[in-house]
């Protein structure tokens, strides 16, 4: 059932797609001079780059019939090549365009792309859209976002509903698919107006109602370790909300300075009906003063979010590898995942001694799920293949559950695809928008 909802999911995507075309067909001018030709397939990449740019929205909206099909890794992987489309396309439609016309026109690139700019006033705001947008698509590039702040990151995210603004606005005053068009001006209204209704009611609608009827609120700040304190969060009827053990909310804490913030964390404990916890390292300006925030603290929680639970368990046995404040997740599963004696393994990886955090918990854990607990100081290849299968001989017979850095990831799998684990019995999942 899930497998053909997922397939009707991807078959609605591309029948919105078609109909997009089946539009731009009908309104095609039909002429067969090459300017002519240029600028209807102009306005054809712009068509559907603006599709396409709500489609992207939609991914990652928190819209949960999503997340539960395809899984938050699975749509932020999409949300990441759809991105690429979309603004290629757009890029294409705005270069094209000018191309055609400055062709039709006997004019100069720039004294075309003067003249749209003067004429025709969506022109402008169509122009400082696509700006909007190069700079987000800019900013999501590895080599760029490791060097910003997820703060300085989240700020430029939010300008990408301005761009669809501005798009919108483009295409209602400019476009020719719309002129006279009412069935073309309808289909593209309820286009924008549902992906509007999804945001407002997912992002912000349903996730503030939620946090006020079970009455969200820091309890108490743990310092763990140097640099790392957990976080438990109090409530009523937490159990309604469906968290599960390796899930993630999205955390807003209604402080004077960072209410408007998003951030990311993972559960660090099985979820209670009156707890939740989390775990966090202060790296930037939000987590740091995380370690700040008084009892009484109210909070919004987007989520539950991620398939990285018990639900992708297909083995018997179990390995659950962590690195860093990866090891969140893992802890949270660790307490509560089905399992006798020898049945879990758990490997903990730390670049030094001290940044080892909740060992008491997962020793106390350890001992009483009967489970193994290896922790594994230093870097570089510090989990090869060899290290892996001399701490978990029958590494190959289990399922492996990996969190970490991006890179720590990358790594790791590595090792775990030389040592002979399959691909399909590596469950990951990325915890972050």
């Amino acid at each position: 059932m899930r497998r053909g909802a997922a397939i009707a999911g991807l078959a609605l995507a591309a029948a919105g797609a078609a109909v997009v075309v089946a539009l731009w067909w009908t309104s095609a001018e039909g002429t067969g001079a090459a300017a002519g030709a240029l600028a209807e397939i102009a306005r054809l990449c712009g068509l559907l780059g603006a599709y396409l740019v709500l489609v992207e929205l939609l991914l990652l909206a928190r819209l949960p019939v999503l997340d539960r099909l395809y899984g938050f890794g699975n749509l932020t992987a999409w949300h990441r090549w759809n991105g690429r489309a979309c603004v290629t396309l757009l890029v294409a439609h705005a270069l094209l365009i000018d191309v055609a016309y400055a062709r039709a026109d006997d004019r100069s690139l720039p004294g075309e792309l003067l003249r749209l700019i003067q004429q025709f006033p969506g022109v402008i705001t169509a122009i400082a859209g696509l700006a909007v947008l190069i700079a987000v698509a800019l900013s999501s590039a590895v080599i760029v976002r490791r060097r910003l702040r997820y703060e300085t990151w989240y700020f430029v995210h939010l300008y990408a509903y301005l761009a669809v603004a501005l798009a919108f606005s483009h295409q209602l005053a400019t476009g020719t698919a719309f002129v006279g068009r009412p069935l073309a001006r309808t289909f593209w209204t309820a286009l924008y107006v549902a992906t509007l209704v999804a945001i407002v009611g997912f992002r912000i609608v349903l996730p503030v109602v939620r946090s006020l009827r079970h009455r969200l609120r820091v309890a108490r700040v743990i310092e763990e370790a140097p640099g790392f304190a957990s976080i438990e969060i109090a409530g009523t009827g937490l159990d309604r909300l469906g968290a599960r053990s390796g899930q993630f909310f999205g955390w807003r804490f209604l402080t004077r300075d960072r209410w408007w913030e998003s951030h990311p964390f993972s559960l660090s404990a099985a979820p209670e009906p009156g707890r939740l916890r989390i775990t966090v390292k202060g790296v930037g300006d939000f987590s740091g003063r995380l370690r700040s925030l008084t009892p009484g603290t109210r909070v919004i929680a987007e989520g539950p979010f991620g398939a990285f639970t018990t639900a992708a368990r297909r083995r018997p046995r179990v390995v659950l590898i962590a690195g860093g404040v990866g090891i969140t997740p893992i802890r949270a599963l660790l307490e509560d995942m089905p399992g006798g004696p020898g049945d879990i393994a758990v490997v903990y990886r730390a670049r030094r001694a001290e940044d080892v955090i909740l060992r008491a918990e997962l020793d106390e854990l350890a001992g009483r799920r009967g489970a193994e607990v290896h922790y594994v100081v230093g870097g570089g290849d510090a989990l090869s293949a060899e290290r892996l299968r001399a701490l978990v001989p029958d590494l190959t017979d289990r399922d492996v559950y990996l969190c970490g850095s991006p890179a720590m990831t990358r790594t790791t799998r590595a090792s775990l695809a030389h040592a002979g684990v399959p691909r399909g019995h590596i469950v990951t999942e990325r915890f972050a928008y």
